[in-house]
């Protein structure tokens, strides 16, 4: 493996993504690897990853259907957690009756 050539494509693949962040597909490696999960990562491992032959760069639509997919599993998540939220408060008898004393309208 000539690391030259590497590192050149290496950087040549980074400098062509412009995103902070990009959608990445796995292909299908001997060692295991999965095709089609997709990924967010930066550039630098994107590029890695697209050079080594273990991903692909995702296409405009691909990108937008996942970070969908990446938005909407986080609003359900913050839904759960707040609606795991409970507030309780305790108080006494002699608190409830003041406040019931408090808020009966008066009778005139």
């Amino acid at each position: 493996m000539d690391l030259r050539a590497y590192y050149q494509e290496l950087r040549d693949v980074e400098a062509s993504i412009t995103e902070e962040f990009v959608v990445v597909v796995s292909k299908p490696t001997p060692d295991g690897g999965k095709a089609g999960i997709r990924t967010e990562v930066t550039p630098g491992v994107a590029a890695r990853l697209v050079v080594e032959g273990r991903a692909r760069l995702a296409t405009a639509e691909e990108s937008e259907t996942y970070l969908a997919e990446v938005r909407d599993t986080k609003q359900r998540y913050d839904d759960a957690v707040a609606s795991s939220r409970v507030q309780v408060t305790l108080i006494s008898d002699s608190e409830l009756r003041a406040l019931r004393d408090k808020n009966r309208p008066v009778k005139g």
